[in-house]
């Protein structure tokens, strides 16, 4: 069998679980049995020299790694915000087009949505599944905000880069200065807001963490075609021209559209991301979620046209959960993700930011300008479509 029509099965496996669960289960009700979520425990912080760890050029206090340099490096503790995340007059600026999107509308996410106050519980048979019967089926909408850079010529086929939990607002700044400065080409952003909720039984948790195709099968065929009518634009098929970014979960999420559609995406752009197991409804094909990508995948496979950017904070979330099947590990994650990207020889850049935590809001300020030169390295800004 080959790998197009596998993840094509994988993925109609995954709705047919998802919806073969709401078929037998009784109306939502808050259930006893089920605790409320239990508060996250402070996480320890991580040294990044830890025996176990990858090899990590350090990196002077307030400098960057370079924008075009692979490999593993450490930040210092000090976050000082790129000139480029500060709006600067001078530079054109981009329009921002925004409209909503509902569930009614969608052939792929019907929607569905936690009882609130409930999380889940463990499967006392299998620790590494969790059991959410307060999940059940409800409606969502959603916005989504089009970055279109004021050098956009109208006709032309945009490179463009799909972000999750959107609006990012800095993605934009940064966009129209570096644009300006000719660092990056001319490229529409693309920022879509999550479907509701958090982790299991959520349909962001449903969107973002599900190994298969089909969150990016619903932006290629729902949400793009929307765009390009919305913002007047026409979006590049390149695969090249192409890159997604997302933080915790929204950046397992940027991989997973890449890794089961890198006919789409060869440039992704990852914050704390959630390769841990969190994957929901369980699924024997990847029983551990996106833990997967670390544990098997990137070592069992063909490497795949990616190139990869990836940042975690000595503080990262660690078993934020009440499941104890040592997959809920952000930092020790991140930490596999680079091991195994290097021995299968990826393109990759890796920072570990010393006096961060969880999408570290002012690491993803002093990091965010180069990342996305390094992730568009290669791609010159007068590529014709």
């Amino acid at each position: 069998m080959n790998r197009p029509t596998a993840y094509r099965i994988a993925a109609m496996l995954c709705l047919a679980a998802t919806a073969a669960l709401f078929a037998q289960a009784p109306a939502p009700v808050t259930s006893p049995i089920v605790a409320p979520r239990p508060p996250r425990p402070a996480p320890p912080t991580r040294d990044p020299h830890t025996p176990g760890f990858v090899e990590a050029t350090t990196l002077q206090d307030g400098n960057n790694a370079p924008s075009y340099a692979d490999g593993n490096f450490i930040l210092g503790p000090t976050h000082p915000a790129a000139p480029e995340t500060v709006v600067q007059p001078a530079n054109p600026q981009g329009a921002v087009i925004e409209f909503e999107m509902n569930s009614t509308d969608s052939k792929r996410y019907p929607g569905i949505a936690r009882e609130p106050g409930t999380f889940g519980t463990p499967d006392p048979a299998n620790p590494a599944r969790l059991l959410v019967p307060t999940s059940h089926q409800a409606p969502w909408t959603r916005h989504v905000t089009v970055y279109v850079p004021k050098q956009y010529v109208p006709g032309s086929a945009a490179p463009f880069i799909v972000g999750a939990d959107g609006p990012d607002r800095i993605l934009f700044t940064v966009l129209n200065n570096l644009i300006a400065e000719s660092k990056l080409p001319p490229m529409v952003a693309i920022s879509i807001s999550n479907g509701g909720g958090d982790a299991q039984g959520s349909e962001r948790g449903l969107e973002y963490d599900t190994l298969s195709g089909l969150y990016a099968e619903w932006v290629e065929h729902e949400v793009l075609p929307l765009v390009e009518v919305q913002a007047h634009v026409r979006l590049s098929r390149d695969p090249d021209a192409r890159a997604t970014m997302g933080g915790s979960s929204g950046g397992s999420c940027a991989l997973i559209m890449a890794w089961y559609h890198p006919e789409w995406y060869h440039r992704v752009l990852t914050y704390s991301g959630t390769y841990v197991n969190q994957q929901w409804p369980w699924n024997p094909a990847t029983p551990h979620g996106a833990w997967e990508f670390h544990e098997h995948l990137i070592l069992g496979s063909p490497v795949q046209p990616i190139r990869l950017w990836m940042e975690v904070g000595d503080r990262d979330l660690f078993s934020p959960n009440g499941m104890q099947d040592g997959m809920h590990d952000w930092v020790i994650a991140n930490e596999q993700m680079a091991k195994v990207l290097a021995a299968k020889g990826y393109h990759y850049q890796f920072i570990f930011a010393v006096n961060a935590g969880h999408v570290d809001h002012a690491a993803k300020l002093q990091t965010l300008a180069e990342a996305l030169e390094y992730i568009w390295q290669g791609y010159p800004n007068n590529r014709k479509p």
